[in-house]
């Protein structure tokens, strides 16, 4: 017996790059939080820097999500991994 193939996700425009800002810079936060409780560094530092390297991380994060939205829109007959 065959498995069904799973539907094609419909076409969308990337998300803008304040969500990937956001999203880039809580991953750091988390990231980084652990270490910095075991050294008691300060969290509010801690949430600034993590800023700053969400601001750096999400043009390059946006352009990831591009690319994979362009190859997903390249293929239309495969199935969706």
């Amino acid at each position: 017996m065959t498995e069904p193939v799973p539907a094609r996700l419909p076409p969308r425009p990337p998300r803008s790059l304040v969500v990937h800002w956001l999203v880039d810079s809580a991953v750091a936060f988390v990231a980084t939080v652990f270490l910095a409780w075991l050294v008691a560094f300060p969290l509010i530092p801690l949430a600034v820097i993590s800023l700053v390297i969400g601001a750096v991380a999400a043009p390059y994060t946006r352009r990831a999500e591009m690319r994979a939205l362009a190859a997903r829109a390249e293929h239309p007959g495969s199935p969706s991994p």
